[in-house]
């Protein structure tokens, strides 16, 4: 197989698209879709957005220290696509997707998009200045998921939410399982 060597760029993908809903208290909540988003730790449990300072959802949450991060779906792909390139400068995102801002448990301001099937709670605890993004580490206080997707024993099943990917500027929702975690070391039942 031959290779190019290109120069230095993001190509990590494919990564999940979320839609991270932030405000201050008395003023209109905003929404961002973000990529640049990953998981930091388990314990405590924390995770990472990148977010350039120029964009108006930056200056929401370095005020305010709080966001939440909203899964987004098939169903969600416009709203995802739209909230990526209005500004919240511009435009109430909420009102214009019909989406409805619910309140979070545990933080002042910021909402939780109700029709997103997992929302995070994240409370910022270090900002790093990296360049271009600067990288937003906070703790996860909370985790809402919609109970339409819980079976009869209480199981949720993430994976029947038709969760939503980005690759390389187009959004996918996930394919085929093609196996679980720890199936290649497995053993085999005797029949």
């Amino acid at each position: 197989m031959k290779k190019q060597q290109w120069k230095p760029g993001n190509m990590l993908y494919p990564l999940p698209a979320v839609m991270v809903s932030c405000g201050r208290e008395g003023e209109k909540p905003n929404i961002i879709t973000l990529a640049w988003v990953g998981t930091v730790c388990s314990d405590p449990v924390m995770v990472s957005v990148s977010i350039r300072p120029e964009r108006y959802s930056y200056h929401i949450i370095r005020e305010t220290g709080e966001f939440v991060i909203n899964l987004t779906t098939k169903k969600l792909a416009y709203a995802a696509d739209y909230c990526g390139v209005k500004s919240g400068r511009d435009v109430d995102k909420f009102a214009d997707l019909h989406l409805t801002p619910g309140k979070a448990g545990k933080l002042k301001a910021a909402p939780l998009i109700v029709e997103s099937p997992v929302n995070l709670e994240c409370k910022v605890t270090e900002i790093k200045e990296l360049g271009s993004h600067h990288m937003f580490l906070a703790k996860v206080l909370a985790v809402n998921v919609d109970e339409s997707y819980l079976d009869e024993k209480g199981k949720f099943h993430l994976n029947d939410t038709g969760l939503l990917a980005y690759s390389h500027g187009e959004y996918f929702t996930l394919g085929e399982k093609c196996g679980s975690f720890g199936y290649s070391v497995r053993k085999k039942r005797k029949k």
